[in-house]
């Protein structure tokens, strides 16, 4: 443990006791975690810091209660024989002759701080989130998030990026969520926006010569919320000039290795690459769990000459669920179906693999019988089953497929947040437009509009047919970790014809590039350099690397799912005298 020099009230931490402080005079502070009587006078106290536990011998303990904040100076002495608490780090010595000073006292707190605490409602847990961080868990979690950001502002440091702040109070821009806005007082009618990244000024910063910039930033988008969303969050955000996306890959990856050895004791010596095509196609996923199998199986060619018109489809792709067949109930397989139409399928065809009479493996399945024997085998050689397995296949459009079988592998496969190790993948070539909306016939840019496609792709640009722009790669790339997207970046456009046909593409006239990223789009005049950047979700790595589900459990003071603050009751409303200086109204509540 670090040593920490002393301070007026103590000279040693609860935690750092050990045998070799055995016959010093020590004053620790701390909350009392437990007390357990010992005849009519004495008392063990379980003194707790940041530290850990401490074993008090106290002479009478009787007003000392749970949670009661105590300055104790005694003795250290070695515990009895049989005594020793092997689990804790102080567990061979205690604390003796003690004088105490009640420093404060407590209500008791409304929730036990030990594991019991994880059956409590999140909500009062974050109604007394004060009382809620000084259980261990939360502990361990802050403290590893504050060696994640110093680890990650070391190897930044080290590579050579410079650290800038950029604002808060920023003009809207369009960036696929909603902002959160600020009424200006000064010029009332008009608003500034919180910002969702700080993506165009870390352009600027590019133009401005910094060349290496990095800023771990908060952020914020008015969007629903679920376990690894909030609307504010923090990332490493970054942008190098004269770089490639090699370069951003490499420097982010030095800076998740030193993030991860700094908390696992492990560096990440090299992640693997797979492009957006690959990862949709094994996985069905563009952010993949790469930590287990079950990847999906092309069945495409299986069904070219069928007679059954449910496989009549552009894709046929299935999922092998190993020694699945009697553990999975009819009522489960018909909840499967039912949610796989939900995620869009059409529909999903079950197989139990079986051994016939005759020794062969077959496949039990209410399609079996619209199936020929050819096609039946072509399953069972394609998917590799054995008897015990339960197959799954859908027929689709291939990105409907790739999908509906994507979410049934998570479905049946994914393991517990903390299980598997920890398995970083780059996904990079994604798609520079999504989709075609079909009332305006114009491509959607799956990235911001300043994303670089491919330069061997960039012919395509001025094909006329919509499907050919389907096929534009981007210079866009994900840093994913368990099957959790960690961040996104890419190579920037700084040629401004090639920044004319994608604002041509997307329909977007020059003024109103001007109105909306006029400022950039002026600096660029003045010399743009080639630059390429990322960010990451600091929020969403330290939650992978302790092992939480939730990103909530990983932030000193979060908003729940619904968006609301139990501690402060936020949001809340203004009165009107703050409404009439910024110079609004409401609107009356809609009608119940």
């Amino acid at each position: 443990m670090t040593d920490h020099a002393p301070t007026a009230l103590r000279t040693h931490l609860c935690g750092q006791l050990r045998p070799e402080h055995i016959g010093q005079t020590v004053t620790v502070c701390g909350w009392v975690g437990r007390r357990r009587e010992h005849g009519e006078h004495l008392a063990f106290i379980d003194l707790r810091d940041h530290t850990g536990l401490l074993q008090c011998v106290v002479d009478g303990a009787h007003d000392l209660r749970s949670e009661y904040v105590l300055r104790i100076t005694g003795t250290v002495r070695p515990r009895p024989e049989g005594t020793v608490n092997a689990a804790l780090a102080t567990g061979e010595v205690e604390v003796g002759d003690c004088t105490v000073e009640i420093l404060s006292e407590a209500e008791p707190p409304p929730f036990p701080l030990d594991d019991r605490a994880a059956d409590v409602d999140e909500t009062v847990r974050l109604r007394y989130r004060y009382v809620d961080i000084r259980r261990d868990a939360m502990q361990r979690n802050l403290r590893t998030r504050a060696q994640v950001n110093g680890a990650i502002r070391r190897a930044m440091d080290a590579q050579g990026f410079v650290e800038v702040e950029t604002p808060m109070l920023i003009a809207s821009t369009p960036e696929g969520a909603r902002d959160f806005v600020v009424p200006s007082r000064h010029r009332p009618g008009t608003f500034y926006a919180l910002p969702q990244s700080p993506q165009l000024f870390k352009q600027l910063c590019m133009v401005g010569g910094i060349d290496r910039y990095y800023q771990i930033a908060r952020c914020f988008r008015d969007e629903d919320l679920r376990a690894d969303r909030q609307f504010e969050f923090t990332q490493l955000d970054a942008e190098m000039s004269f770089a490639s996306q090699d370069d951003v890959l490499q420097a982010i990856t030095t800076a998740v290795s030193a993030a991860s050895e700094a908390v696992t004791g492990r560096r990440v010596v090299d992640v693997p690459r797979i492009t957006w095509h690959e990862a949709m196609g094994r996985f069905g996923s563009d952010k993949p769990d790469v930590r287990f199998g079950m990847e999906l199986i092309e069945l495409t060619d299986v069904f070219a000459e069928t007679g059954f018109n449910a496989f009549k489809a552009p894709s046929i792709k299935g999922i092998r669920l190993e020694g699945g067949s009697e553990a999975t109930s009819r009522s489960r397989l018909d909840d499967l179906t039912d949610q796989a139409k939900r995620w869009g399928a059409k529909g999903l065809v079950w197989m139990r693999v079986e051994q016939g009479d005759d020794g062969a493996t077959t496949l039990s399945s209410p399609i079996a019988k619209f199936l020929s024997e050819a096609e039946l085998a072509g399953i069972v050689e394609r998917t590799g089953a054995q008897v015990g397995d339960l197959l799954f296949l859908v027929a689709d459009e291939w990105l409907a497929t790739c999908h509906v079988l994507g979410l049934l592998r998570l479905e049946l496969g994914r393991p517990p947040v903390d299980e598997g190790g920890l398995q970083f993948l780059w996904v990079v070539d994604f798609p520079l437009f999504e989709s075609i909306d079909a009332a305006t016939g114009r491509p959607v840019p799956a990235h911001h509009p300043f994303t670089m496609p491919h330069d061997e792709d960039l012919h395509l640009l001025d094909d006329s047919d919509a499907e050919a722009l389907l096929q534009v790669r981007s210079q866009a790339y994900d840093l994913v970790l368990n099957g959790w997207e960690l961040g996104s970046g890419s190579v920037r456009i700084h040629r401004p014809d090639v920044q004319q046909r994608i604002f041509g593409l997307l329909g977007i006239s020059d003024e109103e590039a001007q109105a909306k990223f006029g400022f950039l789009l002026d600096a660029f005049r003045y010399g743009a350099p080639p630059h390429a950047g990322f960010a990451f979700g600091i929020d969403r790595l330290v939650a992978l690397l302790v092992g939480e589900e939730n990103i909530r459990e990983v932030i000193a003071f979060p908003k729940t799912q619904s968006g609301t603050d139990p501690l402060t009751k936020a949001p809340t409303a203004i009165d009107d005298d703050q409404l009439d200086e910024l110079g609004l109204r409401l609107l009356p509540p809609p009608a119940s």
